[in-house]
């Protein structure tokens, strides 16, 4: 889409910072140093994704002032893609960069129906910012889209209400959806390392990401054009029924290679899923051991 507006994609990779046979999301980070030389006079804007997708990372205050600091130096919009906002697990917070100094009349803050209340068919979603901003959002959208789901944008307002009038209550979807994936996040991370993976535990979001580098499957007699992770899915589908995404999906070109040994897992699913993943990886575990 940058390319299509006109304009140059700039890649810049979180870098991992740990060791060990598990790892936080935390533990990804931006270097400050590497992220400065990416600005120039000729930059328009960053994209940010805090929670992250799909690290999980969620951005510290520091983080973020780093960012701003740029942003407010270059002159440069920052659009945030804060879609998992309200998916935040125990020990971290949300920050929206807008809230910080100097940073609301240059950003645009964009949130999800299907993140926020789990109805990810929907495709409906929302953008905050300075009205001279926004206006020129409105006008690609009026001439993008023939119609609007005006019944489910009905839905998503009755929904916005009633969970209004309960901010104090524990019983908000915004905070009972995530006290429920936590559990569901922590019961994944001991399964894969127990089978003697590496899950990196996410402190935001609904996904994992797990090195699969440690069980040395053999993929000589796939498409060798393809990075690794891709290959090791396709492998891992057909012959453990087990379905996870490739990593590499996510990157540039410059950063394929960097992370083409992590898969990425999914962890809002039924108990009864989870049950069955269980099974199948520990099978797998037995049969390598």
């Amino acid at each position: 889409m940058v390319k299509m507006a006109g304009a140059k994609p700039v890649f810049i990779p979180l870098r991992y910072k740990n060791g060990g046979n598990s790892a936080s999301s935390a533990d990804w980070v931006l270097d400050p140093a590497e992220l400065a030389t990416k600005f120039n006079s000729k930059t328009k804007a960053i994209i940010l994704n805090t929670p992250h997708n799909p690290i999980g990372k969620v951005f510290t205050r520091e983080e973020l002032q780093v960012i701003a600091d740029l942003c407010i130096k270059h002159d440069t919009l920052c659009i945030s893609d804060e879609v998992y906002e309200w998916l935040v697990y125990k020990g971290n917070k949300h920050i929206k960069i807008a809230t910080l100094p100097g940073m609301w009349e240059r950003t645009i803050t964009i949130g999800s129906a299907g993140k926020t209340y789990s109805v990810t068919g929907w495709k409906l979603g929302w953008s905050i910012g300075p009205q001279n901003l926004i206006k020129h959002l409105q006008v690609v959208h009026q001439n993008t889209l023939y119609t609007c789901p005006t019944p489910l944008q009905e839905a998503l307002a009755q929904a916005f209400w009633i969970d209004y009038k309960r901010m104090d209550d524990p019983d908000c979807y915004f905070y009972s959806l995530s006290r429920e994936l936590e559990i569901k996040r922590d019961r994944m991370a001991q399964l894969l390392q127990e089978v003697g993976l590496k899950p990196v535990v996410p402190d935001g979001g609904y996904f994992m990401i797990v090195d699969v580098s440690t069980l040395n499957v053999d993929l000589s007699d796939v498409d060798e054009k393809q990075p690794y992770d891709y290959k090791f899915v396709k492998w891992m589908i057909t012959s453990k029924k087990l379905s996870a995404i490739p990593l590499s999906a996510f990157c540039g070109p410059e950063t394929k290679r960097q992370f083409e040994k992590y898969i990425r897992f999914c962890f809002i699913k039924k108990d009864s899923t989870l049950d069955a993943a269980e099974v199948i990886l520990k099978n797998w575990n037995k049969q390598t051991a």
